[in-house]
């Protein structure tokens, strides 16, 4: 059991962090803002000064916001060229596919094993280690991370080479929020007509029309609430930031996704409006 180097500690790095710690992995724990470091601290974590100090472990892993963020820590901050051979580099963080392959293909360069490995399933499964995780690697890098993997996902899909789990996030991504605006106007539909959202949902749930949404209704008003707790910028929440990503990964394949570029327009200020009325109607 290697030492983990965990860099960022929001809405899923520090349950997952916390998962590690009850599993017994000793873990080197790293946010640019000091006092989720410091509650990571109380929960059993070794503080790391600065990113610097996560080279020094067996695993590194990173659950920060989004490319700019992953791009700073591997190459602007070089990581991966500090790395030793041999050391696992996991991206826990949803990026564009082109990115997953880049830094997979540095990663094998200086002989790491890498995965891109993006996680579903929300904070309280975090906590739990019952992740969903997409896995871009090689099989030799997925043998190589299975014990690692195994403590923070109860499901491990090996997808394809790095970028492959990048590009199945996204793909569910799209997937639940195409499900979420239906969602969010069917609601509206019902209630124009007298009937209630719970009389909508009950009603769904063996109907041809349930989804996940729909069964975990809130859950986006409750992921909203905290990303507002930890002053997390709308642009980074992940109706903002995947859609939006989905949209340029789209671009990149020369694809043309009208649901997904109607969704980047419109869902992060239908989302953030729900949530802010308590679920009523904005």
């Amino acid at each position: 059991m290697g030492r983990v180097g965990l860099a960022g500690l929001g809405n899923l790095g520090m349950p997952m962090a916390r998962r590690l710690i009850d599993r017994g992995w000793p873990l080197l724990a790293f946010d640019v803002r000091s006092d989720r470091a410091a509650e990571c601290a109380r929960h059993g974590a070794v503080v790391a000064d600065s990113v610097d100090d996560i080279a020094d472990c067996d695993i590194v892993a990173l659950v920060v916001p989004d490319d700019a963020a992953v791009s700073a820590l591997l190459d602007d901050g070089s990581l991966l060229d500090r790395l030793p051979a041999g050391r696992l580099v996991v991206v826990h963080s949803t990026v564009l596919p082109a990115t997953a392959e880049r830094l997979g293909d540095r990663a094998s360069g200086r002989g790491l094993h890498f995965v891109d490995g993006p996680v579903s399933g929300g904070a309280e499964r975090a906590r739990k280690g019952a992740l969903t995780l997409m896995a871009g690697a090689s099989e030799e890098s997925i043998e190589h991370a299975r014990a690692y993997l195994d403590a923070v996902a109860d499901t491990v899909v090996h997808v394809g080479p790095p970028g492959a789990g990048a590009a199945t996030k996204l793909a569910n991504q799209l997937m639940m929020f195409a499900a979420l605006a239906g969602t969010y106007e069917a609601i509206e539909l019902a209630r124009a007509y007298g009937v209630s959202e719970a009389s909508v949902l009950e009603a769904v749930k063996t109907s041809t029309g349930d989804s996940w949404v729909a069964r975990e209704w809130g859950f986006f008003d409750r992921v909203a609430a905290a990303y507002d707790n930890g002053d997390v910028p709308i642009h980074q929440r992940p109706w903002s930031k995947d859609l939006w990503e989905i949209v340029a990964a789209a671009r990149s394949a020369r694809l043309s996704l009208p649901v997904a570029g109607l969704l980047s327009q419109t869902l992060a200020d239908i989302v953030e409006s729900h949530g802010r009325s308590g679920g009523a109607p904005a």
